[in-house]
């Protein structure tokens, strides 16, 4: 069953356009995210745009579910409180954590940024990357900076 007929026509333009931006939106933060070569690349593009595209279709919602019901529907406004509140909070712990096993591992941020996955040029996927090694992981014991006690964060 469809409301679509019952919907007005600067309703339903405006909630198509809105989707069709969420969409494109979403569509080029998914790219970014096989285009890009280095991790905080790739991180940032999704975080970005997915988001916005996410707004985009909310709001597309909110317009078309309350033009229909003729009275305001704020459950998209929960949902996107939530993913404002939570993207942000996810892309910076993803960004810590890749700083500090680059700092671990020797790496300065300039090595680390322009550091690009490895490719094969026969392997199958859309980014051809190449298969993950698995490699023994020798870190060395780092002293801790207060008391000088050796730790092994492995």
């Amino acid at each position: 069953m469809t409301f679509a007929a019952e919907l007005p026509a600067w309703a339903a333009l405006l909630t198509a356009a809105l989707v069709l931006l969420g969409a494109g939106l979403a569509f080029t933060g998914s790219l970014g995210l096989l285009r890009f070569s280095s991790f905080y690349e790739r991180v940032h593009a999704p975080t970005l745009a997915t988001t916005l595209g996410a707004g985009c279709v909310l709001i597309a919602s909110m317009i078309f579910f309350s033009v229909l019901q003729t009275r305001p529907v704020v459950h998209e406004i929960l949902i996107a409180i939530f993913l404002a509140l939570t993207t942000p909070v996810t892309l910076m712990l993803l960004v810590r954590a890749a700083l500090f096993r680059d700092r671990v591992e020797g790496r300065t941020y300039d090595e680390a940024k322009t550091r690009a996955l490895p490719t094969v040029k026969n392997a199958p996927g859309p980014g051809r990357l190449a298969p993950i090694q698995a490699e023994p992981n020798e870190l060395p014991p780092t002293r801790h900076p207060d008391n000088g006690d050796e730790h092994d964060y492995r």
